[in-house]
């Protein structure tokens, strides 16, 4: 199955999510080793598009919230715990 976004073929999900977003996740994310200068030229330039365009973070949430609803089965498989026997559950606020 391929990812189209914006006319665009994405082949991995990094390219999926920098096509939905319109930017390089490195701009966001930052790279192992930058140095102090790199790191705020990358920030300046990051408020900068933040900035000049007020809707990327709700583009963002819904690209967020994409992922996690295509992948809520693995993100929440969660399994609740048995209760132990004789143990009640602390009330906060309670002595120990």
């Amino acid at each position: 199955m391929r990812s189209i976004v914006a006319g665009h073929v994405a082949v991995t999900a990094t390219e999926f999510v920098e096509l939905a977003l319109g930017t390089p996740l490195d701009l966001w994310l930052g790279v192992e080793g930058e140095t102090e200068e790199e790191r705020a030229a990358r920030l300046a330039a990051a408020a900068d598009i933040l900035a000049d365009d007020p809707t990327m973070p709700d583009r963002v949430s819904r690209v967020a919230v994409e992922a996690i609803e295509a992948h809520a089965p693995e993100l929440f498989n969660v399994v609740p715990l048995p209760q132990l026997k004789g143990r009640r559950p602390r009330r906060k606020g309670a002595a120990a």
